[in-house]
């Protein structure tokens, strides 16, 4: 019996522990700490905790949704790891307490990932605001700058950490590089047989010396300061360079001394902010903590589960074991799902069936959601918030405490019967076993109805049958079973919910070759009722896996089906693209056609204009009559290359729209011209003898080549006046209408008619002479 999540009052953490071990709790745990950047986030993973308050676990599972999202779809946060300060904030808490090189260079390395943290967190405020609420005030940024400017990566102090040390390194190396270029002279002047053969300047207690064979001693003068292994050889000090290496001393500890300031100012600079240190530390912890456990849900692509009270609906859709996801295995999800009112399921099925892997699964799953953590379940999951889990799961069994498994299972069970109540979740391997089946039947369906009582929700695994028909007689009590191939005589791990299983016991020793003679007698033994009851689930079963294979059928007749569909919208939309492939030819052929008619017009006018121009200059009336012959020639000539147009368009089946017929002279409608009376007026009566067009309906660019045409006609027929309808409409065509005509030398000029004779959808053009 355990207990794994609780509020202070309730939870036991001894007993929480045995139930973890049983569930594989920290395995599970270590294979999320694995997404941690740095060993104090994946620890700080590895000592989560399940909760046992819904509103809690709620905010925690949606904390790291939050996170996943950020990684998932803009990838914008990294924490960076962090060393560990305890330490150093221990030192930092004591007054006077000096940091050495090492820990402050820890400690700017902290400094400098706080502010990357921080930084981090505070652009997710939009998008992620519970992830951004990680973020705390940390040390300024001039306190990790300080610790660069004046400590080394491995820890040495700088000798720009500060004027006094610079100058006193300076005279320490000036004095040791004098010491040792004295020693070596006074070495080099030795003779051959008073010094060794690899003889040079060495260090010994702190002192600077040079070696000699000891029956040279007395020819050097000085202080011996050790001798090698073998005694023959003597390492001394000469006399008169003592004075020299004390001077080296007094060197080192003016050093010493400087060195000691720097890291003193450093560490006092820091112990003012070592509240802020803290805080920013323990939120790097944190930032790491979740960014593990939001990696995780990304690499099991789970889905966060809704979370409510113990009496909440459970329903785990997708589900699967989260260390079997783990290490690569093949691992089955599943679906489990109670309605209202059912609280127990009775899960029956062959041995290696599954069923303990699914027992822990659904423990897991509820601890890790507890803790935090997004477990592997998909879409729709709903779990319940448990105050405690109780587990009984594996043997029992223990020769130092004389218990067999039975005994053991009857302790366990007792200590779930007197504490359970209607919060708790309730995990029960193989119950009733390991003693007499009926006693054993008889003891399990009244621990069952003794927990349904008490309304845990509690997931039970068994072989036995009554228990089987128990759930089926019983509500809120429903049967499960592992699915198990009675063809192959091999497991699925599909969880089928509402049916009991079948042990397959006979069936299985049959495959493993036991004799025939006892396989009979063993079935002979059998009593009727097991009988009948195998009997009616093989039926089952053989049902359902008609069923399924017709399910099956129907599936891949219905891809067949959507794949057609598929084709025919493709063929659809194929033939829909090279229809409007042929309508934007049409359009491109039809402007172009209306382009060559502008053409031909535009150079029929030039004509008709030369022409006119001449008329105008002529001297005599033969003059006058070539150049009436001229104009008329390049209307004749206009109409032709019009015809021409048409035909060809006609027979490519295009319609060249817009073709206007004005009554000019020539057409069975001219009217006689007349000397012109003056320019037109809104108010002024227009004489009969006018031509008119109507450009209602038609585009700019046709419009404009019918008022060329009309022009022209109404020159060559020595027309005073010509009346273009355009209507009122928007305005646009009468506006177009006046520019045409503004820019033609021809028009004489132009008002809009009298209101009984179209007012301002008609325009009355007076032609020059």
């Amino acid at each position: 019996m355990t207990r794994v999540a609780g509020t202070p009052s309730s939870f036991d953490p001894v007993a929480a522990s045995h139930t973890l071990a049983e569930l594989e709790y920290d395995r599970a745990l270590a294979v999320v700490a694995r997404h941690a950047v740095s060993e104090l986030g994946s620890e700080s993973v590895r000592s989560r905790m399940p909760l046992a308050e819904a509103g809690a676990v709620r905010e925690e599972l949606a904390t790291v949704s939050e996170l996943s999202l950020e990684l998932h779809e803009r990838g914008r946060f990294a924490p960076r790891p962090v060393p560990d300060l305890s330490g150093i904030l221990k030192t930092l808490e004591t007054a006077g307490g000096v940091l050495d090189g090492q820990a402050l260079r820890e400690l700017g390395s902290a400094l400098e990932a706080m502010l990357d943290v921080q930084g981090q967190l505070r652009t997710l405020e939009e998008d992620a605001p519970r992830v951004a609420a990680l973020a705390t005030e940390v040390p300024p940024r001039h306190l990790a700058d300080g610790i660069e400017r004046a400590v080394e990566p491995d820890g040495r102090v700088k000798d720009d950490a500060s004027p006094q040390l610079k100058r006193a390194r300076r005279r320490l190396r000036d004095t040791r590089k004098r010491l040792i270029a004295e020693l070596e002279r006074r070495l080099g002047r030795l003779a051959p047989h008073d010094r060794t053969g690899d003889a040079e300047v060495t260090l010994r207690g702190g002192r600077y010396v040079i070696p000699l064979r000891r029956e040279s001693r007395s020819r050097v003068p000085g202080i011996v300061h050790g001798e090698s292994g073998s005694g023959a050889t003597l390492f001394v000090e000469p006399a008169e360079v003592v004075e020299l290496g004390n001077d080296l001393n007094a060197c080192e500890a003016e050093e010493a001394r400087e060195t000691l300031a720097v890291l003193r100012g450093l560490s006092e600079a820091a112990r003012p902010h070592a509240n802020r240190i803290e805080a920013g530390w323990r939120m790097c912890v944190a930032a790491d903590d979740l960014y593990a456990r939001a990696r995780y849900a990304l690499a099991a692509e789970s889905h966060p589960p809704e979370v409510g009270s113990a009496a909440s609906p459970l329903a785990i859709r997708g589900g699967c074991h989260p260390l079997l996801l783990a290490d690569g295995d093949a691992a089955v999800p599943f679906d489990l799902v109670l309605q209202d009112g059912e609280t127990t399921v009775v899960v029956s099925g062959p041995n290696a069936g599954g069923k303990t892997v699914l027992l822990k699964a659904v423990g897991l799953i509820s601890a890790l959601a507890q803790a935090g953590i997004v477990p592997p379940v998909g879409p729709g999951t709903r779990l319940p918030v448990y105050r405690r889990i109780f587990t009984d799961i594996g043997d029992h069994q223990s020769i130092d405490a004389s218990l067999s498994t039975f005994s053991g299972h009857v302790a366990a069970l007792k200590a779930i019967l007197i504490e359970v109540d209607g919060e708790d979740l309730v995990l029960l391997d193989e119950l009733g076993g390991g003693t007499d089946p009926i006693e054993g039947a008889s003891l399990a369906a009244a621990v069952l109805l003794a927990l349904h009582r008490r309304t845990p929700r509690t997931i039970a695994t068994t072989h036995l049958n009554q228990l089987k028909e128990l759930a089926a007689d019983t509500g809120g009590v429903v049967n499960a079973s592992l699915e198990f191939d009675g063809e192959t005589l091999a497991p699925t791990y599909r969880l089928l919910q509402g049916k009991p299983g079948r042990s397959y016991g006979l069936a299985i020793a049959r495959r493993l070759g036991l004799p025939s003679e006892v396989l009979a007698q063993a079935e002979a033994l059998t009593p009727e009722h097991a009988r009948s009851v195998d009997a009616i689930l093989e039926e089952l079963e053989r049902r359902e896996a008609a069923l399924s294979r017709r399910e099956d059928e129907v599936a891949v007749e219905s891809a067949r089906l959507e794949q057609l569909q598929e084709t025919a919208r493709a063929k659809g939309e194929e033939l829909a693209q090279r229809s409007a492939a042929l309508e934007s030819q049409e359009r491109e052929a039809e402007r172009t056609g209306r382009e060559q008619a502008r053409r031909f017009l535009l150079e029929a006018r030039r004509r008709v204009e030369e022409a006119l121009g001449t008329a105008r200059a002529a001297v005599n009336e033969a003059t006058a009559k070539e150049a009436r012959r001229l104009v008329e020639q390049g209307v004749t000539q206009e109409a032709e290359a019009l015809a021409k147009l048409e035909e060809e368009a006609s027979k490519k089946g295009w319609k060249v729209r817009g073709r206007g017929k004005p009554n000019v002279a020539g057409s069975p409608h001219a009217a006689p011209s007349i000397r012109r009376s003056g320019r037109p007026d809104a108010h002024s009566v227009i004489p009969e003898t006018t031509s008119e067009i109507d450009l209602r309906g038609m585009r700019a660019e046709e419009a404009e080549a019918e008022v060329i045409a009309a022009l022209d006609a109404a020159v060559v027929a020595d027309l005073p006046f010509l009346r273009i309808i355009h209507g009122k409409g928007t305005g646009a065509l009468r506006a177009a209408v006046r520019e045409w005509l503004a820019a033609d030398q021809r028009v004489a000029g132009f008002a809009l008619a009298a209101p009984e004779q179209g007012g301002s959808g008609v325009t009355i053009v007076e032609l020059r002479a």
